[in-house]
């Protein structure tokens, strides 16, 4: 059984996440498994959240922050929470996210199997997370889907309930499973936050299109209001500049928690190679994103705006190569912060 659902959880995760599948197997063993199980559990959360609605929404959020806990009895608990949560998706949910959240139990299982340090940091995040998820619509979802949030401070707030509390989780077992991440808390632990949210802050960003078309909305309605836009109307092309103002004051504000992920990631010790590129492969892909997103009226269309592949595989062997080097990688991050759209492999 063990292996069988550390099989699945390592199959389900390429299907549900392709950055994610790129930097977890670099991490040493049993740290791989144990993100990779605490990622799919974040999933669970945010498949709730996106595709649930309503009194069900609320009601398994809260039941699956109780469940990782894996208290007496959690077994059959997560059998019915399963099948009550696959019932509660939308029609329209990707059928790889319905499919996790059909395996709860086999998720839940591979945790209860790892060691048992493992399990206070996932425990805290997924409580942490669901009960902010549970928050947010509360506070400003209404009788639906969130559209807007009143000020920066609230999205920080969301960006920090669904990813700066990922950036404290990863920090916490990194610590527990690498002596000579320990010693370097002090530097880690405070930035922890920042990493998460800056990646939180620029999928909300790339995303914007398609969570409007989703019906909510996670950028700041004060600003908004400064460049003359609301939810209803940010996605007009008639307004398309003013949007595209909004959109590269806010890449702005992401680029600062960058450079504060960049600092999180070089405290990490060179000795410790798979700690630092699991954390450099997506604080890379998020600069390009940043820089494929500013000035970019396409980020507002229906297709979405991605790095290619080819910049994909630059990044990561760029930074493969400068990985044990804090001013290479300075030097890189500097060069990539202002890259246009289609000069990465010009520049670099």
């Amino acid at each position: 059984m063990k292996e069988q659902g550390a099989s699945f959880c390592r199959t389900q995760l390429p299907r549900v996440s392709r950055t994610f599948a790129l930097n977890i197997p670099l991490l040493p063993q049993p740290l791989d498994l144990a993100v990779t199980v605490a990622y799919l559990l974040c999933r669970i959360a945010d498949t709730l959240e996106d595709e649930a609605s309503g009194q069900d929404q609320e009601a398994l959020l809260e039941e699956l922050g109780t469940l990782v806990s894996l208290a007496p009895g959690w077994e059959a608990q997560a059998r019915s929470f399963a099948r009550r949560a696959r019932l509660a998706l939308r029609d329209e949910a990707p059928p790889a996210e319905a499919e996790l959240v059909l395996e709860t139990l086999t998720v839940l299982q591979t945790l209860a199997s790892l060691p048992s340090w493992v399990h206070p940091p996932i425990a805290r995040c997924v409580r942490t997370m669901t009960g902010g998820m549970r928050q947010m619509q509360r506070l400003h979802g209404g009788s639906g889907q969130v559209m807007g949030l009143p000020d920066l401070q609230a999205t920080f707030m969301y960006c920090y309930y669904v990813a700066g509390v990922v950036g404290e989780m990863l920090t916490g077992l990194f610590i527990a499973s690498s002596p000579r991440v320990a010693w370097r808390h002090e530097r880690l632990t405070p930035r922890a936050p920042a990493f998460g949210r800056a990646l939180q802050l620029t999928n909300i960003l790339k995303d914007v299109r398609e969570d409007l078309d989703r019906g909510c909305c996670w950028l700041p309605r004060d600003r908004m209001a400064a460049h003359g836009l609301t939810p209803a109307t940010l996605a007009l092309p008639s307004l398309r500049s003013r949007a595209v103002a909004l959109m590269d004051e806010l890449v702005e504000v992401a680029r600062r928690e960058l450079e504060v992920a960049l600092e999180y990631s070089l405290a990490l010790p060179r000795e410790e190679p798979g700690l630092r590129l699991f954390c450099l492969y997506p604080l890379f892909f998020a600069v390009a994103t940043l820089d494929a997103v500013e000035g970019n009226p396409a980020v507002l269309e229906p297709e979405p705006v991605k790095i290619d592949r080819e910049t994909v595989v630059t990044l990561m062997r760029l930074t493969q190569e400068c990985v044990d080097s804090d001013e290479a990688l300075r030097a890189l991050y500097a060069r990539c912060s202002r890259i246009p759209r289609d000069g990465m492999e010009a520049r670099l």
